[in-house]
């Protein structure tokens, strides 16, 4: 049985999915200017509202978590089952969000396991539920487990097991953002862009090879060496890596799912005034 606790946690995570979402212009990946476009408005409406479809999963992943009490291999099996039934569910209110449903699953679970914890203790506890095999999985390799073993990346189950990383990464560069006088906007579009720089996305490895995401990982880069988004070389930088990932119909979407687990643990620790200025 959940409490309101686990409502509010499958709401922050859904809060930051949506966030993310609401950011632009995002290199290559669905934002708000989709709504103008003929072709792919009812793309970015269809993920905004299958966004919500995650509430009852996340919630029933944050009263596991709180049940049990500890990071067992019972609790990773019982969140895979709750993931893979939440995928159904989110296929049917108009898919996407697999990437971020992952990370915000693991994260929220963690954060249930450790309530008030610092987001690095959160990241940790997700690490020891990762670190467990799901063994009620399907047996067919993943898509994404096929290109990390063909390639050698960490992929999302790396990204997991190694404590997420590039979590804790956009989690830094929000707060340097932020620091130096950026507006909200800015800070997390400068914090997708971190991800992106490094992030070894195993859906670019699988369209694109390892040297299209060496020129998605240093587009992302050169906009940040350029200033950020908070400068004018930046954002000029910004624009031009926006307009060639979307004439290649390039898309880096694990980096995405990333931010948003970064905006859910943000969140736990943002003060009330902060979160309504960035909404």
């Amino acid at each position: 049985m959940s409490s309101p606790e686990d409502g509010t946690l499958a709401r922050a995570a859904v809060d930051a999915l949506t966030g993310q979402l609401a950011l632009l212009p995002k290199p290559g990946l669905p934002d708000p200017r989709d709504l103008r476009a003929r072709a792919s408005g009812a793309d970015h409406c269809a993920l905004r509202w299958s966004a919500k479809a995650l509430t009852p999963g996340l919630v029933a992943m944050a009263a596991a978590a709180r049940r049990t009490g500890e990071a067992t291999p019972r609790l990773r099996e019982e969140l895979g089952a709750i993931g893979r039934c939440t995928e159904h569910s989110v296929a049917l209110a108009g898919g996407g969000h697999r990437g971020a449903l992952w990370a915000l699953g693991l994260l929220v679970a963690a954060t249930a396991l450790e309530p008030g914890a610092a987001p690095a203790d959160v990241a940790a506890a997700a690490k020891r539920i990762a670190a467990h095999p799901d063994r009620r999985a399907p047996r067919r390799p993943s898509r994404g487990s096929s290109v990390s073993a063909k390639y050698g990346a960490a992929g999302a189950r790396g990204e997991a097991r190694a404590g997420f990383p590039h979590v804790r990464r956009a989690l830094g560069a929000l707060a340097a953002t932020r620091s130096a006088g950026a507006t909200e906007p800015q800070a997390r579009l400068d914090a997708l862009l971190t991800v992106m720089s490094t992030l070894q996305d195993t859906e670019l490895l699988h369209t694109i090879g390892p040297l299209g995401l060496r020129l998605v990982q240093a587009g992302a880069r050169g906009v940040l060496e350029a200033g950020g988004t908070a400068t004018e070389a930046g954002r000029q930088a910004l624009s031009a890596f926006d307009a060639d990932l979307h004439v290649r119909a390039w898309s880096p979407r694990g980096s995405a799912g990333l931010l948003a687990g970064a905006l859910f643990l943000d969140s736990l620790s943002a003060p009330v005034s902060s979160r309504a200025r960035a909404a």
